[in-house]
């Protein structure tokens, strides 16, 4: 009986120490088209579903998306300490770098972007994922390596969470690409959400 009365106070204690991971905990997702939902209304976007899937799940979590179309770094940058104000969130996923690419900023000009964006975050104790980004091959290889090498670059030196790019699971599949080739359409959200949710949650657990 003592033993089993201290296995169950160990579990007490461990279940109070891992549910406040994901109470009252506010994620902010700060991208661009990828993540605004170009083409669509935001509840459709990715984001939006898992917006209402967490409705249901983790009610205690508040999903922000902060995401413009065509917004760059240095766009994130300006608008960043505005939307600390308004959310005021514990973890911030950063999906931005493909405008930047796509109008051929210098790679040193978005490291620095990206990583003043960071330390912004950091400064503030707010938990930082930072997703891969990568551009068509047609800008050239050596611009193309390039620009991927900054998102590993600056989250290995800013100790911050790096996070695969969902696009390559998706922009395979045609059936799932708008028109223009670069953006995901709407059948492609469900995907892409189902992609994000684990890399989120775990985002806001650590």
């Amino acid at each position: 009986m003592k033993n089993f009365l201290v296995k169950f106070a160990v579990i007490v204690a461990l279940l109070v120490l891992i549910r406040p991971v994901f109470a009252n905990g506010t994620l902010v997702v700060l991208g661009d088209s990828l993540s605004a939902g170009y083409g669509m209304s935001q509840k459709e976007s990715w984001v939006g579903i898992l917006q209402e899937r967490w409705s249901a799940s983790h009610p205690d979590i508040t999903l922000v998306n902060a995401s413009i179309s065509g917004d760059t770094t240095q766009g994130a940058l300006n608008r960043l300490n505005g939307v600390l104000k308004t959310h005021t969130p514990d973890a911030v996923f950063v999906e931005l770098g493909g405008n930047d690419g796509l109008r051929g900023f210098t790679p040193q000009t978005i490291e620095s972007n990206l990583r003043q964006i960071i330390e912004r975050l950091q400064a503030d104790d707010i938990k930082v994922a930072v997703s891969q980004i990568r551009i068509p091959p047609n800008y050239g290889a050596r611009y193309s390596k390039m620009f991927a090498d900054i998102f590993p670059t600056v989250t290995q030196s800013t100790d911050t969470l790096l996070i695969p790019f969902f696009m390559e699971q998706i922009a395979i599949k045609p059936e799932l690409m708008q028109n223009d080739g670069i953006h995901p359409n709407r059948e492609a959200q469900d995907d892409i959400a189902d992609i994000m949710e684990p890399h989120l949650l775990d985002l806001l657990g650590r």
